[in-house]
């Protein structure tokens, strides 16, 4: 796969088929973000004027779930805003410009900071991924421009894929255990790797051949810790993967690169690149959440190292194809924000964050609330269907409501148009219908649960039907909630404000449910075999690629005999 492969929408390509530099923030765009700003504030001041409530407990509700998602989305516009920050600096073009310099055209391709030549490791972190898979991905790592030596981390222990990082020239790394899942097999390669600099990449992320040309230069500054790129994804096949992958678009394209202003964008787990002094200081990747990118950046940033994010997507991947690998791999990012709050808030004054950097960090630790939030939304019109209870004033008409709804809702959605080219319905889908999975997270870490680690990317082993129980139980509620509405309506002769907006959901949840019923049907992508428990485990283990490799590229690890590395 190469980053010509993407979808248009998605970045824009060269002449040579080579994705160029995001686009900066249009004035239009600013515009549009503004008018969204003010469309947010007077739906709020709508709802919260007296004049216009109704009953206490349909009236709290909306309250409730609107505030989260007013709070969440005036700190978004204000982060979008403030996304024309450009993090290339004179030194950086400078230290890009000398970054190859040394090259005699004898084939020495050593990178060079400061007139230093760096000693670069590119890590693949690999748990029963599908050996094409990986392959795919060593590949790319291997032929990136610039001297380096590229690591396969293998926690899923495959001879296949150790077969696979010889042939294509990588260092091959089976360690003791899996304690820690990623961020321990990340650590355990630190043992080995001396590199200056190293990046990783998750095993189904194929790297662009020059992303070490366009993110090295950056650590010319002594106080860069690491340097994140976005998520791209290929496999668009999908209602789930297309809603997935649309869902973090204005994420990747505004909001990381808002963050860079306040120093406060953070790591993702792959795409990235760190300075090794920076996580040896912090005692190496944080192992103590399933979502260790985003601890690894708040304690660097605690302890006064700088971030930076750039937007050229120099790494394309696999986002998730089915709902039980969605729902893991949403469980495992929201826990993880979960975390936080509750045992590390941002706002205390032991954290050691700016102002702005609690900010954004108590906006990464809330944001998963907005998807819980629209299982009380869900509840409000049979609230009234059955029982007659409004969360608005009586007095209050449905156009009224539906221009100051809109006026949130609709100018976000215009917003969103301005990133992806076009109204998505799968990412308004996965956001109504994604609550239980919220919900769950949020309750494992008030109750201390370990969520486990799964492999994102994979093919459902089990029916999709196996993870949506509540939305199918949402869905017949709901269902035979509108056949109630619609008879009362008729009996009435009016259509209600609260018929329409349930059968609204009802539509939503049911084409989620179509889409699990096509996902049955499909076959399911085949996986690796993973270790199990009682499986016996090797010690470690460190090979070397074949004889044939370039042995420019992968030299012995610093501290590695030759015969230990068979």
């Amino acid at each position: 796969m190469t980053i010509s492969a993407l979808p248009s929408n998605l970045t824009r390509l060269d002449g040579r088929g080579h994705a160029v530099r995001a686009a900066e923030t249009s004035a239009l765009f600013v515009l549009v973000a503004v008018c969204a700003t003010i469309g947010v504030i007077a739906y709020m001041l709508f709802l919260l004027n007296p004049a216009n409530r109704g009953d206490l407990l349909p009236y709290g509700m909306v309250i409730v779930a609107e505030s989260v998602l007013v709070l969440q989305a005036l700190l978004s516009m204000w982060t979008i805003l403030a996304s024309g920050y450009e993090p290339r600096d004179f030194a950086y073009h400078e230290a890009k410009r000398q970054l190859m310099a040394r090259d005699d055209g004898r084939g020495d391709d050593t990178l060079h900071l400061d007139s230093r030549p760096l000693l670069i490791d590119v890590f693949i972190t690999v748990y029963g991924e599908a050996p094409d898979v990986v392959a795919r991905t060593v590949l790319a790592a291997v032929a990136l421009r610039g001297a380096h030596r590229t690591w396969v981390l293998d926690d899923g222990q495959s001879d296949e894929i150790r077969r696979i990082a010889a042939e294509h020239g990588a260092w091959y790394v089976r360690r003791l255990s899996s304690h820690g899942a990623k961020a321990g097999n990340i650590n355990h390669a630190l043992t080995i790797a001396k590199g200056e600099l190293f990046a990783v990449f998750d095993a189904d992320f194929t790297p662009d051949p020059d992303f070490l040309i366009e993110t090295v230069p950056f650590f010319t500054d002594s106080n860069v810790a690491f340097v994140q790129t976005p998520q791209a994804y290929n496999n668009l096949h999908t209602v789930i993967s297309r809603g997935a992958a649309y869902m973090q678009s204005v994420f990747y394209r505004f909001i990381q690169r808002g963050r860079n202003r306040f120093n406060a964008a953070f790591c993702v787990g792959t795409n990235v690149i760190f300075r090794r002094a920076a996580v040896d200081e912090i005692g190496g990747i944080h192992t103590d959440s399933k979502s260790e990118d985003v601890w690894t950046a708040l304690t660097l940033h605690e302890r006064g190292w700088r971030s930076v994010y750039i937007a050229d997507i120099l790494a394309v991947g696999d986002a998730p194809e089915t709902i039980e690998a969605y729902s893991k791999q949403q469980l495992r990012w929201a826990t993880g924000g979960f975390e936080i709050l509750l045992t590390h808030n941002p706002l205390s004054p032991r954290r050691r964050l700016t102002g702005d950097q609690r900010i954004q960090y108590l906006v990464t630790a809330t944001f998963y609330l907005t998807g819980i939030v629209p299982a009380l939304l869900l509840l409000v019109p049979p609230l009234e269907i059955y029982f007659d209870l409004r969360p608005m004033n009586i007095g209050v008409t449905a156009v009224t409501w539906a221009v100051f709804y809109a006026g949130f809702y609709l100018v976000q959605v215009v917003l969103a148009w301005f990133v992806v080219g076009s109204f998505r319905w799968e990412t308004l889908t996965l956001a109504t219908v994604s609550f239980p999975i919220y919900a769950k997270a949020l309750w494992n870490v008030i109750c201390g649960r370990d969520v486990g680690w799964h492999v994102t990317g994979s093919g459902s082993r089990r029916s999709p039907f196996d993870f949506i129980v509540p939305q199918l139980l949402f869905f017949a509620f709901l269902g035979l909630t509108s056949v109630v509405a619609i008879a009362r309506d008729v009996h009435n002769g009016t259509l209600a404000l609260a018929t329409a907006w349930n059968l609204t959901n009802t539509l939503i949840l049911a084409a989620f449910i179509g889409a699990a019923f096509r996902e049955r049907r499909r076959p399911p992508r085949p996986l690796a075999a993973l270790p199990t428990a009682d499986a016996p485990r090797p010690i470690t283990v460190v090979a070397r690629p074949l004889p044939a490799s370039d042995s420019s590229r992968s030299p012995a690890p610093s501290g590695l005999r030759a015969e230990d590395a068979r």
